[in-house]
């Protein structure tokens, strides 16, 4: 069951833009199975599964990504209550690592069933500014020889069949600074005040949904110090990309006309562009109802920004599926339920077999 492995994968540390370890990790799991595996520019681990006669034929992509939201540093040690596993990332994405895992152990001797190539990846920077940079690497370079494309990510039972867009800026205010008595500077922390009033005050359509945030602020180095420099990171979403393109507009006007009033300084930089738009997801979308019916699970729609947005500028089909039930995901408490690893390993071996019989490209 994928429960032998998601311990030890949890344990692993992964923060984002540091996913080595657990990288090294899961390519040890995968050839002790038998796999070969490569390591790519960017850290993504793959591994093609291509019997005698499907060569040339559009692969199926697999991707589960490597990283979490945790610091380095994070105590992930793993521990067991009245039937869940609860720790930092043990749902987000270690289940699915664990159950793409256990795809491949189960599918070792069997690889002549499949009439499609079948790649598995375990793909870096999917989270916070990773900004999906694994799976665009891993679309861009091999799209030609793809037929279509699953994240591996979330709930069982979850489809997500709309990708949202998503941009993020870091905007660092910068002035002379000073003494808070003695000098007359202008301050940063001011622009950074006037700019977060002057964002949330934006107009955003309430359908399609359309959404802003700061999420961090700072600024400043003491009570009696004019500040020279502050800074924040905003991230803005839409279901639909004009809307996305407009709040992007009014959002960077919003942010220097803040610089030009306090008099200071806008250092602006894209941190952060995750393409939305439509998925193609209709055709996997039924295979996924099917699997989810032979497995006795509902399956429920949902819009999110996740690692099959990547496929969105490429035309390629593309779905995410969740293969584990749990909760407080993105929080030190995670917790997955153990019982469900298995039918999420079902309905995803499902998932593969009814591809393979009915290829969407």
């Amino acid at each position: 069951m994928p429960l032998s492995y998601l311990a030890r994968i949890a344990q692993t540390p992964a923060p984002t833009f540091e996913e080595g370890e657990r990288a090294d990790l899961m390519a040890s799991l995968w050839e002790d199975l038998g796999y070969q595996t490569a390591r790519d520019e960017v850290g993504n681990v793959l591994t093609r599964v291509t019997p005698p006669g499907t060569e040339g034929k559009p692969a199926l992509l697999l991707a589960a990504h490597l990283d979490t939201v945790f610091a380095r540093g994070t105590n992930v040690t793993v521990r067991e209550e009245r039937g869940r596993l609860i720790g930092p990332g043990v749902g987000d994405n270690s289940a699915s690592l664990a159950v793409v895992t256990a795809l491949l152990r189960d599918l070792r001797g069997h690889e002549g069933r499949l009439r499609r190539p079948l790649w598995v990846a375990a793909n870096v920077g999917e989270e916070g500014l990773g900004d999906l940079r694994g799976a665009k690497h891993l679309l861009a370079r091999h799209r030609e020889r793809l037929g279509a494309f699953i994240a591996v990510d979330g709930y069982l039972g979850v489809a997500v069949t709309r990708a949202v867009g998503v941009r993020r800026y870091r905007a660092i205010f910068l002035g002379p600074g000073g003494h808070s008595w003695g000098d007359q500077a202008p301050s940063a922390l001011h622009a950074l005040g006037v700019a977060i009033h002057d964002l949330y005050a934006l107009p955003r359509p309430v359908s399609p949904r359309t959404t802003l945030n700061v999420g961090l602020a700072s600024g400043g180095t003491s009570v009696n110090s004019i500040a020279g420099s502050a800074d924040l990171l905003l991230d803005l979403r839409s279901l639909d990309p004009e809307a996305l393109d407009e709040l992007d507009t009014r959002a960077q006007g919003a942010l220097h006309a803040a610089a030009r009033e306090a008099g200071v300084s806008l250092r602006l930089e894209r941190v952060g562009d995750r393409p939305g738009g439509d998925l193609h997801s209709q055709p996997l979308l039924d295979l996924a109802r099917e699997a989810a019916r032979e497995v006795h699970t509902d399956l429920r729609l949902a819009s999110s920004s996740t690692d099959a947005n990547a496929a969105a500028p490429h035309g390629l089909p593309a779905i995410a599926l969740g293969v584990y039930r749990g909760g407080n995901a993105h929080r030190e408490d995670e917790w997955v339920q153990a019982s469900s690893l298995g039918p999420g390993l079902r309905f995803l071996r499902r998932m593969v077999d009814l591809y393979q019989r009915h290829p969407v490209a």
